[in-house]
């Protein structure tokens, strides 16, 4: 595979930010296999002092927030203000997920310089 030139192959903690999501959104999926639920993608971020923080989506039908936005309120609350990376997943191992065009436009206007763990067709890179 040939990645763009802004594109990498993930570093050892960026797989760790990788099951950092996957496991947050494990443990808290409301969702059978089969089925839509509240709490269906998780994400996490990496501060600039390598703290983490994770966070779930709120489905609703009025359009709650995604999981990457979560994480990123996380970040806040927690006192960080330098995000460095940021990775959503599905559950029921669906894999990494791509962030949407709100998500990507709050990273642009808020995090313009982040690290964003994408899918491609073998596995994860970071752009």
């Amino acid at each position: 595979m040939t990645l763009p030139a802004s594109a990498r192959e993930l570093t050892a903690d960026e797989w760790e930010l990788v099951e950092l999501a996957r496991a947050t959104i494990d443990a808290t999926t409301d969702a059978g296999p089969d089925e839509d639920g509240v709490h269906t993608m998780g994400a996490a971020v990496r501060a600039a002092d390598g703290r983490t923080f994770t966070g779930v989506n709120l489905y609703h039908f009025t359009g709650g927030p995604c999981a990457e936005l979560v994480a990123l309120g996380a970040a806040r609350a927690g006192g960080a203000q330098e995000i460095t990376t940021i990775v959503a997943v599905g559950n029921h191992g669906r894999g990494p997920v791509g962030p949407c065009g709100r998500d990507r436009q709050v990273l642009l206007d808020h995090h313009p310089g982040i690290r964003v763990l994408l899918p491609t067709e073998h596995g994860f890179a970071a752009s």
